[in-house]
């Protein structure tokens, strides 16, 4: 699982980065640039050291060669030559720099009257003074690298301090969307029209919740009404002992048609709240009595054709949820099956943390499959409005169950609901 680095610190690294790349930079121009000019100053001294040599070897070939700590002088003539280091006899006239017995030289060679002039200068104590510079602009860089971490976590705080007292206003109010933010409390500038920006939205948010629920209200009132006289004048009419089979089918129908709407209102209205309630001591649904209540009020869809049903308990389930919306999503998915199914078996499985349902009946091809929880999609080409696999979806995704389906045409579906782990 990733984690996303806060604000202040990704202003905090950028400072400390951008000095550090700013500082390095710096240090290696420096440290070019003094290695350059020492090099020069080497090489002017050695000349220096070399043209007095030459003119007092010249006034008197005794003169005896440079000869210090540092610096040393060699001339070679036919009488001398094999007295010198054999790395010397084949340098050319001008600066160089050569290793003898491990120890580095610069070395300058200059000719004069078939004679050969040598004046080299030992760099031991210079590659000392080198690694301490180089020591002392590193610790340098180091050092700017976290002060420009301390100076970015710094102005990181002040920058970001009203952006965060403006996340922690909202974070506190949380669905208090009646609530507005403070925004006196922030400068007039970019937060402050942000935190007045929130509070517009907030206002146009509880406006649109407030008709909302109004909204449900009374639709849930004007909806159960007609819902209730049906359902009164089914049970008189009921009540008739004159009442033929024939007459009985289409009340029948109407009972169907009535306990339908009267779930569908209720789910509706329940998933209109804000959050499902959580309490488990009230809502455990027991997934057997749920699923066979379904199946028995659905046995009519099965009418006049030769469908087997089975049911496989394989362990008692109970879970936490509404039992209406449990119940409406059972129904779609039982009903779906009997209804597409002509002949062949249906099979309803109770497993731990899930119910499978699979039938042997026409099955869907992958753009049915792709499309069968979208709004208003009606599968098959059957009518009605697409309404029930739709809302299945929200109310799995209320309670945080998934749905998992494999069909192929004219070879049957296999539908498996899988719930969240107590």
């Amino acid at each position: 699982m990733s984690h996303r680095i806060g604000l202040r610190y990704r202003v905090a690294f950028t400072f400390m980065l951008f000095g550090g790349i700013i500082s390095l930079a710096m240090g290696i121009i420096l440290y070019g640039w003094t290695i350059s000019m020492e090099e020069r100053l080497i090489d002017e001294t050695l000349s220096i050291e070399m043209e007095s040599f030459i003119n007092r070897y010249m006034l008197y070939e005794k003169t005896t060669p440079p000869s210090s700590v540092h610096i040393h002088g060699y001339v070679i003539t036919e009488k001398t030559r094999e007295t010198i280091p054999e790395e010397l006899h084949h340098l050319s006239v001008g600066p160089h720099h050569l290793t003898l017995n491990d120890k580095g030289f610069y070395v300058v060679v200059s000719e004069k009257n078939h004679t050969q002039f040598f004046v080299l200068y030992d760099d031991e104590q210079i590659r000392h003074r080198e690694r301490q510079y180089l020591g002392f602009l590193l610790s340098g860089v180091l050092l700017m690298t976290l002060l420009s971490a301390a100076l970015g976590f710094w102005l990181a705080r002040k920058v970001i301090a009203p952006v965060s007292s403006l996340a922690k206003q909202v974070s506190d109010l949380g669905s208090e969307i009646n609530q507005p933010l403070h925004t006196s409390d922030f400068a007039n500038d970019e937060v402050g029209e942000l935190a007045k920006a929130v509070n517009r939205y907030r206002g146009l948010l509880s406006d649109f919740v407030e008709r909302e629920r109004s909204f449900t209200g009374d639709i849930s009132h004007e909806l159960r009404t007609p819902v209730a006289v049906i359902e009164g004048a089914k049970e008189v009419l009921l009540t008739n002992p004159n009442m033929d089979q024939a007459q009985l089918k289409p009340l029948e129908r109407i009972d169907r048609a009535t306990n339908q709407m009267t779930r569908l209102i209720s789910a509706l209205l329940i998933l209109a709240r804000e959050e499902p309630n959580k309490d488990n001591s009230v809502n455990q649904c027991p997934v057997e009595e749920v699923l066979q209540q379904v199946i028995d009020e659905h046995r009519y869809l099965l009418d006049h054709k030769p469908v087997t049903v089975s049911i496989e308990i394989e362990q008692p389930l109970a879970i936490s949820s509404d039992w209406v919306l449990l119940y409406v999503v059972l129904a779609n998915l039982v009903r779906n099956a009997f209804s597409y199914t002509h002949q062949g078996n249906v099979v309803v499985r109770l497993q731990q943390n899930a119910v499978v349902i699979e039938d042997t009946g026409i099955g869907m091809g992958k753009d049915q499959l792709r499309q069968m929880f979208e709004r208003h999609y009606s599968n098959h080409e059957k009518e009605g409005h697409g309404i029930g696999l739709s809302l299945v979806k929200r109310i799995c995704q209320r309670y945080a169950w998934t749905i998992q389906v494999q069909s192929r045409k004219d070879h049957g579906t296999s539908v498996q609901l899988h719930f969240k782990e107590n």
